[in-house]
C-alpha cells in the first residue's frame, strides 16, 4: 500500500468523496508499482507522477501542461509514448504540494472526454529521451514547399462535388476520395493502362510547382500522372510499395491541409514514422521508393514531437522512446502524388521487390508436417502463427466490429473490481467491455500489443504458456481464439493449465476455440452460410474469405520479407491439396466444411474493390459512424481511466469475409494507396497477391471438455457451441 497516500490523509473523519479518492489514489499507486515499476513516496518532493495524464489515454501535452502550470512554474513535463501517465517536476516543492492537493481527483477535459487525474510524489523521474533516427535512404522532406496562397488555390481547384467523374477517374473509395489525372491507376490490377490516357492531364495550376521541383533538382523530368487523395480524420491507407512497372523512380507527394504521420517500414521490420506537415513535399527515390513500404494508420490522433522539439534535418524523432511528445488531432488532408509513367521494364537494384524482375515461379513449397516433437511444434507456431499475425496486425484494427455477445455476457457477469486477464488479447477489443473490471491483456504479437497501448489499454507481450502474472492473482481469465493455434495436445493442455494457474480459487475462465462442426443441430454456421452471400456470381470469391475475419481487431505494417514471403504462396484453384498425405498439413479451402483437424488456413491480400463494392460500403460506413461514441474505459489492470481517442472504427469492410463467425479477426488488405499500391510482391506471371497461411487445430465435439477434464482442481460450469466455435466456462475449485 502506498504510504504517501495514507500518511497525507490524517483526519479522523473523511467524507464519502474523500474516502473514494483515497481508495483510487492507493489503487493507482499500486498499479504504477506493479506494472511499471514506479515507486511513489510518502514525503513531498518537487516531482509527481500523474496517473491517467498520459498520451496513452488521450491526454495531450497542451491539455495537461495547462492544468499543471496553473499550480506553479514547471521545470519538466515528461510524457512517455503510449503510457497512461506522465511525470512533472516543478521549480519549487510548494508548487508540487499545491498540485498534489488541488489536482488529485480533478477531471481534465480532453477534447470531448473527461479524464480523472491522480497524483503521487516520486523521488526521481526518468531522463528525457531525445533520440532521432535517419530517414530511409532516398527520402527527402521539404517543409513549407508551397505558400499558404498556393495551398488555397490548389485546394479550391479540386472539384469534389460529383461522386463519379470519368474525366479524372474520380472514385469514392472505402477510406478516402481519389482523383486521377493523366492516367488512371487501376486498383483491380495495381497498374496503369499506358495506352489509355485520361482526357484530363495534370492541371495547369500544378505546373509552376513542378517547375520548381525541377529547378530544385527533386526531379529530372516532368511527371505525367497525378493522383489526388482526400483523407478525413480517422482515415488512412495500408502499407504498400508503389508498383515498380507502373512508374519511374522518383515519386513526389505534396501534403495540403492537416498534417499526418506516414510510417515507412523496411522488409526487416525497421519502422520509421515521418511527420508530414501541411504544405510539405515528400520526395521518394531509390531505396525509399522501391523497397520500403509506406502507409498511414487510420486514427484520429497522432503522437508527434512537441512544438519546441529540436530535430535535425532529414531525421525523424523516435516516437517509441522520445518523451517530448504530444497528441495532434487529425483533420482533412489532401495529398497530390506526382509520378512519371514507366515505358520500359523496371531495372531497379531491388529485384526481390520488383514485379518487372520477378524470378520465374518456383514449384509450390512443400507443405509443413505435423509436429513430432516440442521443437517442431514451436517452430511450426513461430512460422505459421506468430510471424503471420505480426505481419497483418495493423489490418486487424483497420475495421472493428462489436465484441461477441456471449463473451460480453461473461464479462458483464463479473463483480465490479474483479481482476481480468485476457490471454491472447489481440488488439484489446475485450479489455474495455466492462469498465468496472481491472483488465490486463497479453498477446504473443508485439504488433497487436502496440495497438493495445495506443488505445490506452494495459497489455504486454507474452506467450500464453508462460504469462508473467502472479499465481492466483485473477478473478477471471478469457482465452478467445487462442488455444486452437497450439499444434499439439500437450501444448493445448499447457495453455489451459496456465489459465487455471492465474485464477484465484473460485475464479472462472472462458475459452473459445474453432469447431470442426460448422454445422450443428441442423444449423449451418455463418462461416458456411456466407460462402456466396455477397459475391453470388463469383465462384472463386470464397478463396479470399478467411475463416476468422468475422471481427476486425487490429499498427502498422504489412511488409514483405524473405521469411514471410516463404510462407506466402498463391493457391492454384485447380490443384486439390486439401487431403493430408504422409503427415503433411493440408491447406483449407475457405467457406467449406473441414476435412481435417490440423490444417493451414489461407489469408489473402485482396485486390482493390470494384466500383460497386466500394460504393456499397458507404452506407455501412455511415451506419457505423452513427453508432460510434467516446467511451471512458478502465485502463487495463491499473484501473486508470482510458479514453479511446484513436479511430479504429473506420468503417465496415463490405467484403464477404467480414461475416465469418470465428473470434479471430483478419481483415483484408485494400490495395488502395496514397500513391499506388503493391503491398506485397505478387508472384510472377499471375495477378494473384501473396497468401499467408496460419496453423489451426479445429476441435471436434467433446474434445475441449476432454482436454479440460484431464486437469484436477477445476470444474466445468458449462460448455456450448457458438456460431462455429466450441466454448467452455471453467471454475477453479476452492482450496
Amino acid at each position: 500500500m502506498d504510504p504517501s497516500v495514507e500518511n497525507n490523509v490524517t483526519r479522523v473523519r473523511r467524507s464519502k468523496e474523500e474516502k473514494k479518492l483515497l481508495r483510487k489514489q492507493i489503487k493507482a499507486s499500486h498499479v504504477l508499482l506493479k506494472h511499471e515499476g514506479i515507486s511513489t513516496v510518502s514525503h513531498s518532493t518537487q516531482s509527481l507522477v500523474v496517473a491517467n495524464g498520459g498520451l496513452g489515454n488521450g491526454v495531450s501535452r497542451e491539455e495537461l501542461s495547462a492544468a499543471l502550470e496553473a499550480m506553479g512554474e514547471l521545470e519538466t513535463l515528461i510524457m512517455p509514448p503510449q503510457k497512461p501517465y506522465s511525470f512533472v517536476t516543478y521549480r519549487s516543492e510548494e508548487s508540487a504540494q499545491k498540485a498534489h492537493m488541488q489536482l488529485n481527483g480533478e477531471k481534465l477535459q480532453c477534447g470531448e472526454s473527461l479524464v480523472t487525474l491522480y497524483l503521487s510524489y516520486v523521488d526521481s523521474v526518468p531522463s528525457e529521451e531525445e533520440a532521432s533516427i535517419p530517414f530511409p535512404q532516398g527520402l527527402v522532406l521539404v517543409e513549407e514547399f508551397v505558400s499558404l496562397e498556393e495551398e488555397a488555390l490548389l485546394l479550391a481547384a479540386i472539384d469534389w462535388s460529383s461522386t463519379e467523374d470519368d474525366v479524372t477517374a474520380q472514385r469514392s473509395l472505402k477510406h478516402r476520395r481519389v482523383k486521377h489525372y493523366g492516367f488512371e491507376f487501376r486498383y483491380d490490377n495495381n497498374n496503369v493502362d499506358k495506352d489509355k490516357p485520361l482526357p484530363a492531364g495534370i492541371p495547369p495550376m500544378c505546373l509552376p510547382i513542378l517547375q520548381r521541383c525541377v529547378l530544385n533538382k527533386h526531379i529530372d523530368i516532368m511527371p505525367d500522372q497525378l493522383t489526388v487523395n482526400q483523407y478525413e480524420s480517422g482515415q488512412g491507407i495500408p502499407p504498400h510499395v508503389d508498383t515498380h512497372s507502373a512508374f519511374e523512380d522518383t515519386i513526389m507527394s505534396l501534403s495540403l491541409g492537416a498534417q499526418t504521420v506516414m510510417e515507412f517500414r523496411h522488409p526487416d521490420g525497421h519502422l520509421v514514422p515521418v511527420v508530414l506537415p501541411g504544405r510539405s513535399l515528400l520526395v521518394m527515390k531509390g531505396e525509399s521508393r522501391y523497397l520500403w513500404t509506406h502507409g498511414i494508420t487510420p486514427r484520429k490522433f497522432d503522437v508527434i514531437p512537441a512544438s519546441d522539439a529540436q530535430i535535425p534535418a532529414q531525421m525523424t524523432p523516435d516516437l517509441q522512446t522520445r518523451s517530448n511528445l504530444t497528441l495532434s488531432r487529425r483533420g482533412t488532408r489532401t495529398s497530390l502524388s506526382f509520378r512519371k509513367i514507366r515505358r520500359e521494364p523496371c531495372r531497379c537494384a531491388f529485384p526481390s521487390a520488383c514485379d518487372s524482375q520477378g524470378t520465374p515461379p518456383a514449384s509450390t513449397p512443400p507443405l509443413p508436417s505435423l509436429p513430432s516433437s516440442r521443437v517442431d511444434a514451436t517452430r511450426l507456431e513461430e512460422e505459421y502463427v506468430h510471424r503471420v499475425y505480426d505481419a497483418i496486425a495493423c489490418h486487424f484494427s483497420s475495421t472493428r466490429h462489436s465484441p461477441w455477445p456471449r463473451v460480453c455476457h461473461f464479462l458483464s457477469s463479473l463483480p465490479p473490481g474483479s481482476v481480468l486477464a485476457d490471454v491472447g488479447c489481440g488488439n484489446g477489443k475485450y479489455l474495455g467491455v466492462n469498465p468496472a473490471l481491472f483488465a490486463v491483456g497479453c498477446d504473443r504479437s508485439s504488433a497487436l500489443i502496440q495497438i493495445c497501448t495506443e488505445r490506452g489499454f494495459q497489455a504486454f507481450v507474452s506467450d500464453a504458456l508462460n504469462v508473467p502474472l502472479r499465481t492466483a492473482s485473477c478473478d477471471a481469465c478469457i482465452s478467445i481464439a487462442v488455444i486452437h493455434h497450439f499444434s499439439t495436445e500437450e501444448r493445448r493442455l499447457a495453455a489451459v493449465k496456465e489459465l487455471l494457474r492465474l485464477l484465484k480459487p473460485g475464479g472462472r475462465a472462458l475459452i473459445y476455440v474453432w469447431a470442426f462442426e460448422q454445422e450443428y443441430n441442423k444449423q449451418r454456421s455463418k462461416y458456411l452460410k456466407d460462402q456466396n452471400k455477397e459475391h453470388p456470381d463469383n465462384h472463386n470469391s470464397s478463396k479470399n474469405a478467411t475463416p476468422d475475419s468475422w471481427e476486425h481487431q487490429g499498427k502498422s505494417g504489412i511488409h514483405s520479407s524473405r521469411n514471410l514471403e516463404d510462407k506466402c504462396r498463391t493457391v492454384d484453384n485447380k490443384q486439390d491439396i486439401r487431403k493430408s498425405t504422409e503427415g503433411k498439413l493440408s491447406v483449407h479451402t475457405n467457406r467449406t466444411a473441414f476435412e481435417t483437424h490440423d490444417l493451414l488456413v489461407p489469408w489473402h491480400l485482396k485486390e482493390g474493390k470494384k466500383q460497386g463494392e466500394e460504393n456499397s460500403g458507404v452506407k455501412k460506413d455511415k451506419m457505423k459512424e452513427q453508432t460510434k461514441k467516446t467511451r471512458e474505459n478502465s485502463c487495463g489492470s491499473c484501473g486508470l481511466t482510458s479514453i479511446e481517442r484513436s479511430d479504429s472504427d473506420s468503417g465496415l469492410n463490405e467484403d464477404s469475409s467480414n461475416s465469418t463467425p470465428s473470434p479471430d479477426c483478419n481483415p483484408s488488405l485494400s490495395n488502395t494507396s496514397d500513391t499506388s499500391a503493391s503491398p506485397l510482391k505478387p508472384e510472377t506471371g499471375t495477378s494473384s497477391l501473396p497468401v499467408f497461411h496460419r496453423y489451426y487445430h479445429v476441435f471436434q465435439q467433446g474434445e475441449l471438455e476432454q482436454l479440460c477434464g484431464q486437469l484436477t482442481g477445476v470444474t466445468i460450469q458449462s460448455s456450448y457451441h457458438d456460431q462455429g466455435n466450441w466454448c467452455i466456462i471453467l471454475e477453479k475449485e476452492m482450496n
